[in-house]
């Protein structure tokens, strides 16, 4: 390993361990919501389950729309135009407010996903309260996003860090709250969750908001230095960009909400076994993300300083070191899965479904890792439409269709020589099928644009065509 590598490892450590924490403090929200409506009854944990699955199939890709504001920012950041971002960070928070309207409309009115998950009654009620609930956390929890990917991009995620984990704090103490009836509250099960997750965002986006206003060291970046109305140009820059990343998100998020809907056809047990499954890949996905959102802001960076070669090196160090850490995870989910299922519920049918699934996401997660370095790294080359094209064929033309194949009709009957369909296991196959294809195409992709003759080229091109103009 050179020099230069151990150094970048050493960036992309230090970055991407705040970042880390941060992300497992958000996704262990969900992690309580599933372990607490699980012992509450299986009609909750079913609710939380279809719930959550709709609610991050609006956010995720509304989410990804406000990524955009990362790469610009980091570019502005290693460029030393800090004086700049401000006016990016205000224009992202407008953004942030129209993208929460929409979400707040479709959590009103969620009867197209309820159609396809086809719950039964008693869990459809529940799943109705919980999502009219969370509707009311939007705002906050997308004006956080903005606080997120600009501390982020600037090197400062120990920000978000401790608010995140001020906010865990907040949502088991709320859940303990509203889920169970304490301290003189209603009993409300799942849709206690919601409660908990509406009061646990608000209150960690005021501290987040009052952090950037009085923390000295976020003063240069001029974020309260004036007002701003949207610009309508700085708006289309983060919407061509956002969007094809919040397509990709939508893409990577509808992939495993569909398994979700189309699970639930299967049963309350099938559907809480799938639930432990799809929840622990989303936990185990935090390690790589971490580090490819630390790469991708330090490859922007690079970028930003017109080092075009350590930005190739960032993704390629950070790749490396997310395949290192992903076989290991991976065997340690394979050689646990019964005792991390166990965790989870006390139903012995939802465990024993559960521990199978396990062992297909050991085989996901490997991929998994390869395309979230990859994919966050092109981010900060404001490489968007091609991934999410990729992602389109990858996870949802081979994934999502061959998985429906497998798991729900006689193909695998017919045609492999099963006895039956394969049910849940053939939607995990199917999945693990597509993100292989998504995960090696974007890491061609990488290594082909980010060449740093190509790059420096295109750069001067861009910078020519602005002066020209």
């Amino acid at each position: 390993m050179t020099v230069s590598t151990r150094n970048i490892a050493a960036g992309l450590i230090r970055l991407g361990w705040p970042v880390l924490i941060a992300q497992l403090a958000v996704m262990a929200n969900g992690l309580i919501d599933t372990v607490m409506a699980g012992r509450h009854g299986t009609e909750d944990l079913a609710a939380v389950g279809i719930g959550g699955a709709i609610f991050f199939t609006v956010f995720g890709p509304l989410m990804g729309v406000q990524l955009a504001m990362t790469p610009i920012v980091a570019r502005l950041h290693g460029a030393d135009r800090n004086s700049e971002i401000g006016e990016q960070v205000r224009q992202g928070a407008w953004l942030s407010i129209a993208l929460a309207l929409i979400a707040v409309l479709v959590f009103r009115f969620p009867d197209p996903f309820l159609a396809l998950s086809r719950p039964a009654p008693e869990v459809e009620v529940k799943v109705r309260e919980y999502l009219a609930v969370l509707a009311w956390g939007v705002p906050s929890a997308m004006l956080f996003r903005t606080f997120y990917g600009f501390s982020t991009a600037v090197s400062r995620p120990r920000a978000v860090m401790a608010l995140n984990l001020a906010g865990l704090s907040l949502k088991i103490l709320f859940n303990w709250v509203f889920m169970y009836g304490h301290l003189g509250a209603p009993e409300l099960g799942s849709t206690g969750c919601a409660v908990a997750t509406v009061l646990a965002s608000a209150m960690v986006c005021v501290s987040a908001w009052a952090w950037v206003a009085y923390e000295p060291d976020y003063r240069q970046f001029r974020v309260f230095a004036r007002w701003s109305w949207p610009y309508w140009r700085d708006q289309w820059q983060l919407v061509a960009l956002g969007v094809p990343i919040g397509v990709t998100f939508m893409v990577d998020v509808t992939a495993f909400t569909f398994m979700s809907l189309f699970i639930a056809r299967l049963g309350a047990a099938t559907s809480a076994a799938h639930q432990i499954a799809a929840n622990l890949a989303a936990m185990c996905f935090m390690l790589p993300l971490a580090l490819g959102n630390a790469a991708g802001v330090l490859a922007g960076q690079a970028l930003g300083a017109h080092d075009y070669a350590r930005a190739r090196a960032t993704g390629t160090t950070g790749l490396a070191l997310a395949m290192g850490i992903a076989l290991l995870v991976a065997m340690l989910i394979f050689t646990g899965a019964d005792v991390i299922a166990g965790l989870y519920s006390t139903d012995a049918s939802v465990r024993d479904v559960a521990a199978g699934l396990l062992m297909f996401v050991a085989g996901y997660h490997l991929f998994d890792a390869v395309q979230a370095v990859t994919v966050n790294v092109l981010r900060g080359y404001k490489r968007a439409v091609v991934p999410m094209l990729i992602y389109g064929t990858g996870l949802w033309g081979v994934g999502l269709a061959g998985g429906y194949l497998l798991a729900l009709t006689d193909f695998a009957v017919v045609n492999l020589g099963f006895p039956a369909p394969l049910g849940a296991r053939g939607f995990w196959a199917g999945a693990i099928a597509g993100m292989a294809l998504s995960g090696i195409a974007v890491a061609g992709y990488f290594l082909f644009v980010s060449r740093p003759e190509r790059v420096r080229r295109e750069e001067e091109g861009v910078a020519g065509v602005a002066l020209r103009r």
